[in-house]
């Protein structure tokens, strides 16, 4: 493997972790009340749930250079800090997989055996996109692999298959016009809530106002995949070569806020051409050890 694939991976990551632990401190109430000044909320920021999962994502990818479904299923279940804010049911299912349960009987299971649809497919995949952004095939087929290890439900598998591309065409072809940009995410979408999300998504480029894009879209408030995607495919668009402006964009329209801000900083970090603000970064919380991510190249001088 490259030292570009891995830089690019790790981007991605680090963009990922940022937008998540700047995204968790707004739910608490003062820093809520920043927000219209786009003050900065105070140190430390930490990561949560979003950035754990999306850690064992690059461990896999960079042990194995494939998604692995049982790794990453151990990888998940051995990582698990339940104070990360996990749902219950991922909860339940990473603590019955760490006692021996079978995490695809586990997986099917949820929801009365429909599987859940939730965004959390969604939120971790970034840096996968980043990994196989050479071969768009190769990255509908990794974050499906990806996706189902907890969430089979096809709109959750919608979700990721959506944020994965976004970021591979995020590191293949960034000059892409906002509009075409989300037509050549939507040709690799099945059909779906999340794909009907994305086409109302096209339609409201011409509004710049994150809450109105939001009633349309969703903010992730419902914590599915389709009403979370959309919306932040809308602020990656927008606002793909800054990263400043897409991380308030998104926090201004509330819902579930670490992950949306999640999703669009894994998106747009995965760019060559953005650097993380280093002052935010001074702020966020480091990714782990285990995870064996790189700095990034601007840090490592």
């Amino acid at each position: 493997m490259s030292a570009q694939l891995l830089a690019r991976t790790a981007a991605s990551l680090h963009g990922l972790a940022l937008g998540d632990a700047f995204g968790s401190q707004f739910f608490v109430p003062t820093n809520r009340h920043a927000l219209s000044s786009r003050l900065l909320p105070p140190a430390p920021w930490q990561w949560t749930d979003d950035t754990e999962m999306a850690c064992s994502i690059y461990r896999v990818l960079a042990d194995h250079g494939t998604i692995d479904q049982d790794e990453l299923a151990t990888s998940f279940a051995t990582r698990h800090d339940f104070d990360r804010g996990y749902g219950p049911a991922t909860n339940r299912m990473l603590r019955l997989v760490r006692e021996g349960g079978d995490w695809r009987a586990l997986s099917a299971e949820l929801f009365d055996g429909k599987g859940s649809w939730g965004n959390g497919a969604a939120m971790r995949v970034a840096p996968l996109g980043a990994w196989f952004a050479d071969d768009l095939t190769d990255v509908v087929q990794q974050a499906t692999l990806s996706a189902q290890v907890t969430h089979t439900h096809p709109e959750a598998v919608a979700g990721a298959v959506a944020v994965a591309v976004a970021t591979a065409l995020t590191v293949s072809d960034s000059d892409l016009p906002a509009g075409h940009f989300l037509d050549r995410i939507s040709e690799h979408v099945p059909e779906s809530m999340v794909h009907d999300g994305i086409a109302e998504a096209r339609q409201l480029l011409t509004i710049s106002d994150p809450t109105l894009a939001a009633q349309m879209l969703g903010n992730g408030r419902q914590v599915s995949a389709h009403d979370t995607v959309p919306f932040t495919l809308w602020v990656a668009a927008r606002c793909r070569h800054d990263f400043e402006a897409a991380m308030w964009t998104t926090a201004a329209a509330g819902g579930d806020v670490d992950t949306t801000c999640a999703i669009v900083g894994g998106i747009i970090a995965a760019s060559e051409r953005d650097h993380l603000p280093p002052l935010w970064r001074a702020r966020c919380e480091p990714l782990p050890d285990w995870a064996g991510a790189p700095p990034l190249d601007h840090e490592s001088a």
